[in-house]
This record gives structure tokens, C-alpha cells and sequence, in this order.
């Protein structure tokens, strides 16, 4: 089927979603002189889950306001900017933190792990999704974004010459030349196109109960964290309790003094392999776990939902092709793994810094051919796979505490060197002001990966699910599992040996001002070329920021 009507009015690129994906996007080319159409089948503010973020999400919002020139984006980049210029309520986050637990066991404060983010660089933030998609649709309309909120895509025509006809529940027709699809999982084009891969590619498996809570107590204060000594307290972090089978996540939105939101997110993961799904009720399938686990339900022992309980299916899927004539799906419209990590919104903004130049350019020479995006295809299933190859990794090594330990450091060196390649190439653009920077980022033979210059980087996440995987089939047991994985970091030589990564007690890692200065001098004098300037340039770029406030 083509599109033929010629009466609907013409958009140059018409997006499905006004989420954060579609909210940025449309910011970004309404303000660079694109003529946007902003769709979306609910309305503004609403529930939403993806609250958690990464120095990564907030360096690439930073560059997205500084390149595409929306000053609007910036203060999201950091959490002083949020609480001070668009919300007071999201809260802090100074840490990941995970606690293991074993069912029938008291809780081993030895079984802890903890990644700080330094609080001398920035503070991250648990996003309050409502107010911050409002806040993004609201300056993607403020630069002219055309919005039609409460508006479901029933049918899209695609033709290669003209562009995409959308069609309406209503009947209503809008004209496009290029279609953004990051409405999610039930993608008008995916459906339309028969795009999803069945079965998925996936070889995670999990399904996932949240809700959003009040009464939450601070994990330190309970009984069991009395002996842990991680370097920053729980609550001013995001928290996870892992578990053989699983994960639950607790995010406080009211561990700093400036919030006026007094919920917190909370959300049981769980492998339906191990935990099938049934028909028990979102809260007392909640409270049968909080039973089994005594220790995790003190946090719990006066909280209570504010809101229903959402209760998922298998959460995986994933796309064959994300990429085609005249359409790009983004975000969870082309895949999802899941929650843990809170990768999905540093996905997300990757898409959109990726696709906003391209639409741009298309814009304003009318070069709409499918090449143009071709990169966005890699990107996309690039990072799908390198976020499955880490969750899967994971939920194995829940199974084992020493198992876990080794898999939780390759999460964390790919959080710390995929946030320096970011601020590297920004402290380059912003002393330049050259595009082309940018575009070096693009030019990779490992799309998706955190650290693509590194050979020993991307060796260690592929060893890491191979061996996993052998585990999982009985082949290896965990322990020599983590040997092999923490080997393989002591002989990296993508990060300094000072840090002590490959040393099974390093269980917690705190970048103070000591070890910044001791790895300056690894940079200068040992490093790999393609690292140690990188992390210099990075370094220099974080300390300017902070100074500047």
C-alpha cells in the first residue's frame, strides 16, 4: 500500500511518542528549523517508569542542548539543574548500590557492592518521569513542535518517493516525509511492517511488578545494613536487592533536602523461569516475596502503594530491522531488555543525538534515502545486544555471590570508560566547536559498545557471557567463572592496575580526588594511546564543569 491522499497537511518528520525519546527529538528539530509533528495516543503528565540516571544519560544531554543549540536541555544534565530549574521532585542519586540475599539466610555484610558517583564531578538523578516528559513535550511545542496528544495511529503508508501518510483512530490524516516511531512496544510501524523478531534474540528473561510507594524506609537504618560498610549511604543512591532469580529496585525520590516528593519507585524483577507469572495480584504477589525475604521487607514494613501495581509479561523483544524507507523506530518501539543498569535512557538519548543531525540535514536538502540512517540500524541493534550480553551475564551470576561480584565490575568499567569516551569528545567539541568530532564517534566497528576502542574492553563483555553461559549449562561452576572474569581484568590494560578492579574485595569503588590524581599519572605514562589522552581530555572537561557550576 502507498500513501496517496495529497489534502493532509505535510509535515517534514512527523514522531510517535512524546516520551522523553519524542519530547527531546522534537525540542531538538523544532529549534533547528524542522517542521515537526508531535503525536502522541495519551496525554501529558502520566505515570512512567525509566527514572534512574547515569553520568553517561546526563553528559549526552549536556552535549544534545550544546550541539542542537536548546539551552532548555541543559539543566537536565545535571540534579542541582533539575531540582533548581524544573523539579523539585526528583530526587539524588550519589551511588548504585546492591545488596545480595539469600532466601534463609541472614544478609552477609560482606555481600555488597557499591559504585559512587563522585560527588566533586556531578550527582545524578531519579527522574520523576511525569514532570520531566511534561517539561520536554512543553519546549518541543515552545519551539514549534506541532502537538496532537490523546491522537492513536491506527495505520501508516509508506511511500519511498513521498514519504508516510498516518492515519488516525479518527480518521484524520497528516502527511510526513520521514517517520519517527518511539511510540514502544506496540509500534504502529513494528506491527505494520511485521518488524519483531519471533522469538526474540534475546537470552535474557525477565518480567517485572512496580508501582510507585509511600513509606519507604532508608535501607541503612535498617538492622541488616548495620555492618555494611560501603562508602555512601543506600539512600542516596539507587538501590537493588539481587537474588538468585532476580532484582528489586528502590528509588527514592525524597533523600535530599530540597525535594517535596515524598514516593519512591519500587519494582520486583524477576526470571519467569524461576518465578512464573500467574494470576496473583500485583501486591500480594509483592508481599509473597517481601515474606520470603524478611530482611529486604523491613524497608517495606509501613510502605504502601500510592498507585495500581503494573505486572509485565516477559519483558524482551526486540526488531529485525529498525531502520527502513522513510522510518526509524527508536527507543522501546525497536527493543527493550530491561531495567537494570539504567541503560535505557542513555539509549534513548544516543538515538536521538544520532538521528537529530540526519533529520536535520534531510531537512533542508530533501535526502531522505534509507542510507542516510543506515548507521541508526547498527547503533540500535549494537546497543540492544551489548545491554542483553551484560543482563543476562547478571541474572546468571545472582545465582552466585562470586559469580555476581566479577560480572557487577565489568557493568561498572563499562559505566566509568563509556562516560569517558562521552566527555572526551565534548571537551574537544566545546575547545573547537567542530562537528566532526562527533561524527569520528559515529565512525566504529563496535556500535553500542561503551568503550569501542578497545579491544580488551569488548573481549572482556563477550568472555563474561560465553562463560555464563557455560555456567548456566553446567560446564563451569561460578567460582572458576569469576576467576576467569577477574583475570581478565587484572591483565586489562584499559584501566589502571591502582584501581584494584581484578581483586575480588574491591566490592566497592569510590573515585576520590587521591585515586583521580594517581590515575592522572597512569594516563601520562602507561595507558594505551587510544585511552590515556582520552581520559585526560575527560577529566579536564569534568573539572571545568564542576568549577563552572
Amino acid at each position: 500500500m502507498t500513501a496517496s491522499n495529497t489534502s493532509a497537511e505535510q509535515y517534514d518528520v512527523a514522531i510517535l511518542g512524546s516520551g522523553m525519546a519524542g519530547g527531546m527529538l522534537g525540542a531538538v528539530l523544532a529549534r533547528n528549523g524542522v517542521k515537526v509533528l508531535l503525536l502522541d495516543a495519551g496525554t501529558h503528565p502520566r505515570f512512567a517508569v525509566g527514572e534512574s540516571t547515569i553520568p553517561y544519560t546526563s553528559g549526552m544531554t549536556r552535549l544534545i542542548a550544546d550541539r542542537y543549540d536548546v539551552p532548555e536541555l541543559k539543566p537536565l544534565a545535571s540534579h542541582k539543574g533539575i531540582s533548581s530549574q524544573v523539579s523539585r521532585y526528583c530526587g539524588q542519586k550519589q551511588n548504585f548500590g546492591f545488596v545480595y540475599h539469600e532466601e534463609g539466610k541472614l544478609q552477609d555484610p560482606g555481600k555488597i557492592n557499591q559504585l559512587v558517583v563522585p560527588s566533586a564531578i556531578r550527582t545524578e538523578t531519579h527522574l520523576f518521569r511525569q514532570d520531566i516528559d511534561s517539561y520536554l513535550f512543553n519546549v518541543a511545542v515552545k519551539y514549534g513542535a506541532h502537538p496532537r496528544l490523546a491522537t492513536r495511529i491506527a495505520d501508516v503508508e509508506i511511500d519511498p518517493e513521498k514519504g508516510a501518510l498516518l492515519r488516525t483512530e479518527r480518521g484524520e490524516e497528516f502527511r510526513a516525509s520521514y517517520v519517527v516511531d518511539g511510540s514502544g512496544f506496540r509500534s504502529p510501524l513494528a506491527e505494520k511492517f511485521s518488524l519483531r523478531e519471533a522469538p526474540t534474540r534475546a537470552r535474557t528473561h525477565s518480567r517485572t511488578l512496580f508501582t510507585h510507594m509511600i513509606g519507604v524506609k532508608p535501607f541503612d537504618k535498617a538492622p541488616a545494613a548495620r555492618k555494611h560498610d560501603q562508602p555512601n549511604p543506600w539512600h542516596h543512591g539507587t538501590l537493588h536487592h539481587v537474588f538468585d532469580g532476580g532484582w528489586l529496585w528502590v528509588i527514592p525520590f525524597d533523600n535530599h533536602a530540597e525535594s517535596i516528593n515524598p514516593l519512591c519507585s519500587v519494582g520486583l524483577t524477576l526470571d519467569p523461569r524461576v518465578f512464573p507469572k500467574d494470576e496473583t495480584p500485583g501486591q500480594q504477589e509483592f508481599d509473597a516475596f517481601l515474606a520470603r525475604f524478611p530482611e529486604v521487607a523491613w524497608q517495606f514494613k509501613n510502605a504502601r502503594a500510592v498507585r495500581p501495581w503494573v505486572s509485565t509479561g516477559r519483558l524482551q523483544y526486540s526488531a529485525k530491522q529498525v531502520v527502513g524507507e522513510r522510518f526509524c523506530l527508536t527507543s522501546h518501539a525497536a527493543g527493550f531488555i530491561d531495567a537494570l543498569y539504567s541503560r535505557g535512557l542513555t539509549n534513548t538519548l544516543e538515538l536521538v543525538n544520532a538521528l537529530g543531525w540526519r533529520l536535520i540535514a534531510a531537512s533542508r536538502d530533501g535526502d531522505w534515502s534509507q542510507e542516510r540512517f543506515d548507521y541508526l540500524e547498527t547503533l540500535q541493534q549494537g546497543l540492544f545486544d551489548f545491554h542483553d550480553d551484560l543482563v543476562y551475564s547478571s541474572f546468571v551470576g545472582f545465582r552466585d555471590y562470586e559469580l555476581w561480584n566479577a560480572v557487577n565490575r565489568t557493568w561498572m568499567l563499562g559505566t566509568m570508560l563509556g562516560n569517558v569516551m562521552l566527555e572526551d569528545a565534548y571537551y574537544r567539541y566545546t575547545r573547537s566547536g567542530d562537528e566532526k568530532i562527533f561524527l569520528e564517534l559515529e565512525n566504529s566497528a563496535k556500535p553500542g559498545s561503551p568503550l569501542p576502542v578497545s579491544d580488551g574492553f569488548n573481549r572482556m563483555g563477550v568472555l563474561t557471557r560465553e562463560l555464563c553461559e557455560s555456567v548456566e549449562a553446567g560446564s563451569t561452576t561460578p567460582t572458576a567463572a569469576a576467576a576467569r572474569i577477574l583475570e581478565h581484568i587484572r591483565q586489562a590494560d584499559f584501566i589502571a592496575p591502582s584501581f584494584r578492579f581484578g581483586e575480588r574485595d574491591t566490592r566497592c569503588f569510590n573515585m576520590s580526588p587521591g585515586k583521580m590524581a594517581t590515575n592522572a599519572v597512569w594516563c601520562r605514562r602507561q595507558a594505551p594511546p587510544e585511552i590515556g589522552p582520552r581520559m585526560i581530555n575527560a577529566s579536564k572537561g569534568l573539572v571545568r564543569m564542576r568549577l563552572r557550576g
